[in-house]
Parts: C-alpha cells; structure tokens; sequence
C-alpha cells in the first residue's frame, strides 16, 4: 500500500493507525477525571491553561464541596478560589464555574445539554469546550482542537491553518463525524506521549512513513 499523500488520506491513516495506539472508548482515553457530565464540564473549563494532572489533583476536593450545578451556584467566590488556585487564572475561572452553574439552573433545570449551540451560551464555555462535552459526555460529534491537535494537524500537512475553529472545520470533511472525537482524542495522547511541542521523538512515530515533519530518513 503506498503512502497516503493527500490531507484527507492521511488523515484517514492516522486515525487508523492511532486507534490501534490508544484504544479505548472516548472517555477512556479523556484523561480528565469525572464522574458526571456537569463534572466533566467544569474539569474542562479549569483545564484552559494547565495540565489535566493538575486539574485532577484540584478537583476532588471541588467536587466533595460542589458535586453539582445547585451547589456551585450558590458557592462562595473565595472558596471556590481557594480550591482551584492551582490550576491558574482562579479568578477568573471562579466567575466562569459559577456562572455557568448558574446559568445551567435557570436556562436547563441544571441538566447539562448536548447540543452544541445551548453549550456555548453557557460562560466560561466555547467551541472546543463544547466539543469536549459532546465527544466524551454524550458520544455525539465534536472535533476538539487543543494545542496538541493544532500542532500535530500541522506537522502532518492535513492542514496550514493556524485557527482552531478553521482547524476543526479543515478537519470535520476528511473523516465521518463518528470519529471526530476520537482522533481528536488520539492526537492529543500523541502529542503528549511522542510528538511533543520541542522534541518531536519521531524515532518512535507509527506516523513517520507518511507524516511530512518526520525527522526520520
């Protein structure tokens, strides 16, 4: 089989060959821990700027205190700050938790919705926030775009675009929408584990046949 040289047939290949490197269903390969979706949103909204071990050690105690859309949106701003100050910017992401709880109990019932347009009204939620809902919560469409995602995107010419949102939108066409998600997903883990932002460790790539950054001759 030769090697795919269009945007759309590496794709393909890559959410191939990712898949059978990080098996699993959606929310087995979220490295967020939660247990409900209201959980999952607010892991999702601390995550901005931070890493998903960070936010994991934070939230346990978050969610002791505030489980839910009625606790937090009743919470006290300065407790609230002080069990997520590790995550950074716990100011803002205090205002952004809490009146996104709030606007869950007087626009939803407190039911966190999956439609992706009802999801971005809600503060301190946009579209790959909304996406990370959709995908992991309820396994409907979204293409997340993250760092990871842009980065990796790039370096194997499935796209030249720089903006998330044109990213997802350059990306949604070359795979059906039941694996947006998950390669999606899956570029994230690769970005993580081998194709890393300084030192891509092509070396150990299942990507670097056909991928056009490859360092490997």
């Amino acid at each position: 089989m030769g090697k795919p040289r269009t945007p759309a047939g590496r794709a393909k290949e890559t959410s191939a060959r990712l898949a059978k490197e990080y098996p699993g269903t959606a929310q087995q390969l979220c490295e967020l821990d939660f247990g409900t979706p209201f959980q999952l949103l607010v892991a999702t909204i601390l995550s901005a700027q931070t890493t998903d071990e960070r936010v994991n050690a934070t939230t346990p105690a978050l969610f002791a205190k505030f489980p839910d859309a009625i606790s937090l949106a009743g919470a006290d701003p300065a407790e609230v700050e002080a069990l997520i100050k590790p995550t950074g910017f716990f100011r803002n992401k205090t205002r952004s938790i809490i009146g996104m709880a709030q606007a869950l109990l007087e626009q939803f019932e407190g039911v966190v919705p999956s439609d992706r347009d009802e999801l971005t009204k809600l503060p301190g939620v946009g579209r790959k926030t909304a996406n990370v809902i959709r995908n992991v919560a309820f396994n409907e469409p979204g293409l997340p775009v993250d760092t990871h995602v842009k980065r990796l995107s790039r370096r194997l010419g499935l796209t030249d675009q720089t903006d998330p949102e044109r990213i997802e939108f350059a990306l949604m066409p070359m795979l059906p929408p039941a694996s947006w998600g998950m390669l999606s997903l899956q570029l994230i883990l690769h970005g993580r584990r081998v194709c890393d932002a300084r030192k891509p460790r092509c070396e150990d790539c299942v990507l670097n046949d056909f991928c056009p950054s490859s360092l490997v001759k």
